[in-house]
């Protein structure tokens, strides 16, 4: 039991949410591995939202991802049939989805003395995302669909109506049930779930068939739905270009009806089929092409984003974020982050923040193209892992301040007016956090300005806005499909897809962009 926390439970579908998603368990793994007496300040996340303490029948107790995990056939080898933690539970869960139950052997439980020192693999050397996945799971986290295959050229889950059958047949459907009433019933206080889905492939239809079913038979919990889109795409692949536009596209609208909270995540510089350049951090190096390096990313603005959630002192409940960003059928909001928050020595958070002048703070991470000029409706900022002698600007007295931030006497308020100068009028939630983020190894090495042994956790910024940019990006999306003709895409024809299903997702994509119409340009 998680002693009074308000859980969540997590669905991961699909490979690209499979990277994502072993990065972010790394890295709340090695929070939680951290020695005591070397946190600043113990207590501000609470482990107990996300993971779930259990006990193995040798009695040895066991701490592991609140997870139903979902991935094809040829996505696991390196995970083997028996874990270390439940081997003797694998009689005891038989499983309607083909395959063979599959536990992660890794490394010791949080309740061994001294784990032992994990492989760090190379990025060029990462195939799955179980190849650098460092925590136990649950031997109910691992569902396989064996009738689609990972990789090779045939029984592709590429299409989302493809995605949306699987939960249709009911073993599969009764199946998910069955895992999902484990997780809930020994939760004291379910606050909602968090799906992290591929929205380029098949997945898009799985998580929409999954988001409602959890909408239908837990009424009143928060579904926030993280739509997970890989690095850069190439013109010279028409076909799987407009199956990721047609799967993005279908995805969004049903997510979105089912979900209380859609988030499109990705670094590519657009939704639409004109490649755009990946997004830039001006205090990263990375490779767009490596999935083991965009997901980490991603991975990293997700374990900020989802902070107001998961604090142990006055948390923000799922239903309560998404109400306030998604008023007035908002329901898609757009993520941002500034990894690392660029913070130089002797300097303080009002000197950075005046330093920024009035460009956007943050990385884009959802596609939609340049922000500039836009209008944000809602926003939810975290800020972490600044030392809080450097939340203030701390002149003597006596001294003029240089601006309204420099004359603020706590980080909040500090961080508070500075949203408030950048967006007037919107609504506005924010936090600040001593807690760093984690990026230790196998967690690659992305940063430019700073030595690979000095990089163990960095301080990050984070956002999720309701955002007029929303208008322009999904418009462009259905003009796009205005010219698909989807007889000529055998996937979608297969799978129960019809020219109607296209027109009437039209009319949803386009009723979805006008709730961020009037925005743009009252800003500076």
């Amino acid at each position: 039991m998680a002693g009074g926390a308000r859980e969540v439970l997590t669905l991961q579908l699909g490979h690209f949410a499979g990277f994502v998603g072993a990065h972010w368990w790394n890295q709340q793994d090695a929070a939680l591995r951290e020695p005591t007496d070397a946190k600043e300040t113990p207590g501000e996340l609470c482990p107990d939202v996300l993971y779930r303490t259990g006990r193995t029948l040798h009695g040895q107790e066991t701490y592991t991802p609140r997870l139903i995990l979902m991935d094809l056939k040829g996505s696991l080898n390196s995970l083997k049939q028996e874990g270390g933690l439940y081997r003797d539970t694998q009689r005891d869960a038989a499983i309607a989805w083909e395959g063979k139950l599959t536990t992660h052997t890794g490394p010791a439980p949080l309740t061994t003395a001294t784990p032992p020192k994990p492989r760090i693999p190379t990025a060029g050397s990462i195939q799955v995302w179980s190849d650098f996945l460092r925590v136990h799971l649950h031997p109910r986290s691992i569902c396989m669909i064996q009738k689609y295959n990972h990789d090779g050229e045939a029984s592709r889950l590429e299409a989302f109506g493809q995605g949306e059958s699987i939960l249709k047949e009911p073993r599969y459907q009764e199946e998910l049930e069955d895992r999902l009433h484990f997780y809930v019933e020994e939760c004291d206080y379910l606050q909602g779930f968090q799906i992290l889905c591929d929205l380029h492939d098949g997945f898009s239809g799985l998580g929409a068939k999954a988001s409602e079913l959890l909408r239908d038979e837990y009424t009143g919990r928060g579904i926030v739905t993280w739509g997970l889109l890989p690095g850069p795409y190439s013109l010279r692949e028409p076909q799987k270009n407009i199956y990721r536009l047609l799967n993005t596209a279908f995805g969004l609208v049903h997510l979105s009806a089912h979900s209380s909270l859609v988030c499109p995540l990705s670094l590519g510089g657009s939704l639409g089929l004109r490649p755009e350049p990946p997004v830039h951090f001006p205090h990263l190096h990375y490779d767009a092409t490596l999935p083991f390096h965009c997901s980490a990313i991603l991975a990293t603005a997700l374990d900020t984003v989802t902070v107001p959630y998961r604090l142990r002192s006055s948390p923000v409940s799922m239903v309560h974020l998404a109400d306030m960003l998604n008023f007035s059928g908002k329901k898609v909001v757009t993520a941002g982050a500034t990894i690392p928050f660029p913070l130089v020595p002797n300097q303080s958070l009002p000197d950075a923040l005046v330093q920024l002048g009035g460009a956007t703070p943050w990385t884009p991470l959802s596609a939609c193209g340049d922000t500039s000029g836009t209008r944000c409706f809602a926003q939810s900022v975290v800020l972490r892992g600044l030392n809080r002698a450097c939340h203030t600007s701390q002149l003597p007295p006596g001294t003029p301040v240089s601006s309204v931030l420099h004359a603020c006497t706590t980080g909040e308020e500090v961080l508070a007016r500075y949203l408030e100068q950048q967006q007037p009028g919107a609504r506005s939630s924010s936090h600040l956090l001593l807690t760093p983020c984690k990026v230790a190894p196998p967690y690659p090495h992305l940063f430019s300005s700073l030595s690979q042994q000095a990089v163990d956790s960095i301080p990050v910024l984070g956002a999720l806005c309701s955002s007029s940019s929303l208008d322009r990006t999904l418009g462009n999306l259905a003009k796009e499909l205005t010219k698909v003709d989807l007889r000529r895409w055998a996937s979608f024809m297969e799978a129960g897809v019809e020219q109607g299903d296209l027109e009437e997702l039209l009319h949803e994509l386009r009723s979805l962009a006008q709730c961020y119409q009037g925005g743009d340009s009252l800003v500076s």
